[in-house]
């Protein structure tokens, strides 16, 4: 039996499974959060939504890669990298772009959709877990989902904030952190991807 690939047939059915269910759960929150997010005027929640959009594109493109040479998914885990960093650097220019005309953040509307999207990254998390020391593209799918459970805390903190100090500031703060946070997790899956090609050549 230990010949059939049986082993590996069981694995990529099981990645399949648990990407299509993030993917479907990232892609649901990114349109809540993008419209809820741009009525509430929060940076915060904004910056948040776009991280969601970006895992969808990248659980999106860890589909493609199952079953396929682990070469195809290292390049996959490269892409991805590299396309959460542009996220992040779109998230820096929202920031900026609000900093100049200003904002008003509804702190309610942040609590609220913040938890929604802590309680759905939360059961990504969970879905995730087993494969979280796999393969280099179900590595990057792990990062991306702990980072989303740090930046949705972040947006109910911010909310929070913004409700008792009556400021936008706490909304802008955040807004920034979880682009920082983004941009690290960027360069974490890039230097994995590149230390994994690396590998393959020598």
């Amino acid at each position: 039996m230990s010949d059939c690939g049986c082993e590996v047939e069981i694995k990529d059915k099981s990645q399949r499974s648990v990407l299509y269910w993030l993917l479907g759960i990232n892609a649901t929150m990114f349109v809540v959060e993008i419209t809820l997010g741009w009525y509430a005027e929060s940076t915060a929640l904004i910056a948040d939504s776009l991280d969601m959009f970006a895992d969808a594109v990248v659980y999106g493109i860890g589909l493609y890669v199952v079953g396929k040479a682990i070469h195809s998914k290292v390049k996959a885990a490269l892409v991805s990298g590299y396309f959460q960093g542009l996220l992040g650097l779109l998230i820096v220019v929202d920031i900026s772009r609000r900093l100049i005309v200003g904002s008003e953040p509804l702190s309610n509307f942040m609590m609220m959709i913040g938890i929604l999207a802590l309680v759905a990254n939360m059961i990504c998390l969970v879905l995730i877990h087993k494969h979280k020391d796999g393969e280099v593209h179900m590595r990057a799918s792990w990062i991306f989902s702990a980072n989303d459970v740090i930046a949705n805390l972040g947006v109910i903190i911010s909310g929070a904030l913004v409700w008792w100090l009556d400021n936008r500031w706490p909304d802008i703060i955040i807004g920034v952190v979880i682009a920082l946070v983004i941009l690290r997790g960027s360069v974490i899956i890039v230097r994995d991807a590149r230390s994994e090609l690396k590998q393959e050549a020598g």
